[in-house]
């Protein structure tokens, strides 16, 4: 065999037994995370219905709602529905983003590597941030 042919890289499949030492590009982070993100907003779709539906039924419904995060709901204390719904503002920033970064691909034809990673870091970076501080809020920081 030539010199050249056995310098080529081997591309391979990721065998199970890979899948630790395999490094992942963060845009493909950013997309398995978008999935994650979309899945978690419809799992948690019944609870987004009845936090709407308390809200806004009434006033004696509203002082329930605002009070079950303070003191629970039946057997779910407060901080444990805050950490729920802390979940579904990472999930509806994170799949929103990242769907802005898809629109934003599709416009532009020309998305380089670069282009590509930035982006996805952009991503990760602004959905954490802004979860961040909307949960500050939520946890009563500010």
């Amino acid at each position: 065999m030539p010199e050249i042919a056995k310098d080529r890289p081997v591309y391979r499949n990721i065998h199970v037994t890979e899948i630790i030492k395999y490094r992942l590009p963060a845009a493909g982070i950013v997309s398995i995370l978008h999935r994650i993100s979309g899945a978690l907003m419809f799992l948690l779709m019944p609870l987004v219905i009845w936090m709407f539906d308390t809200s806004v039924s009434s006033q004696v419904s509203f002082d329930r709602f605002a009070s079950a995060f303070q003191v629970g709901l039946g057997v779910v204390p407060g901080w444990l529905l805050k950490l729920v719904v802390l979940a579904l503002i990472w999930a509806y920033l994170h799949h929103f983003i990242a769907g802005i970064r898809h629109l934003w691909m599709d416009v532009y034809h020309t998305v380089s590597k670069e282009q590509g990673r930035s982006s996805a870091i952009f991503t990760l970076a602004s959905s954490l941030l802004l979860t961040v501080v909307l949960g500050a809020k939520l946890f009563g920081l500010y």
